[in-house]
């Protein structure tokens, strides 16, 4: 089992010198030039794969990557996304989901979520259907996409042309990302 105290210490030991001076920057400087969504799933890392720093991404990460549409009263992806986009700046959106996501499976495979009444409620949110989970994994990124745009804050950035959108599929299996109709 990895065992997150030697993580750590080894980041202090190794990483954290290697890289003082960025450190040091972002102690002060918060500026990602974008904005990742992506799934909760362990195996989808956004620094990873996308050869990013610290302080290049502000992340979201949810089951599923999903992005509620736009509802007053607010709730914490809607105040990140608001967060990046009106606060931070950032100029892309990516939404990114991925081969063997279990939430695109459930819904493909209509398990039985009896015993995680939130998760149920949660996925219902997707606003997708079909029985194939790749088939589900693309049009669930497409979805997101138009839930996105439903945000007040990346309207506006869209009709500025301040901000693109930009739907991804990442094969765990092959690393590779497919796009996925960039809005």
């Amino acid at each position: 089992m990895y065992d997150l105290a030697e993580g750590v210490a080894q980041f202090q030991r190794d990483t954290f010198p290697a890289k003082a001076d960025l450190f040091a920057h972002l102690a002060t400087t918060h500026r990602p030039h974008t904005l990742f969504i992506g799934c909760s799933d362990a195996r989808v890392v956004p620094e990873l794969i996308t050869g990013s720093e610290p302080g290049e991404l502000f992340v979201i990460r949810t089951a599923g990557n999903l992005v509620p549409a736009y509802r007053r009263g607010g709730d914490g992806i809607a105040a990140s996304i608001e967060y990046a986009v009106s606060a931070l700046g950032v100029t892309r959106i990516v939404v990114c989901g991925h081969s063997g996501c279990g939430a695109m499976t459930a819904l493909a495979e209509n398990h039985d979520l009896n015993a995680m009444p939130t998760t149920a409620e949660w996925l219902r949110q997707a606003g997708v259907s079909g029985t194939d989970t790749a088939e589900l994994v693309h049009l669930n990124v497409r979805a997101q996409l138009e839930n996105l745009s439903s945000h007040p804050s990346v309207a506006r950035a869209l009709a500025a042309h301040a901000v693109t959108l930009h739907g991804w599929v990442f094969d765990i299996g092959t690393g590779a990302i497919s796009a996925v109709d960039d809005a």
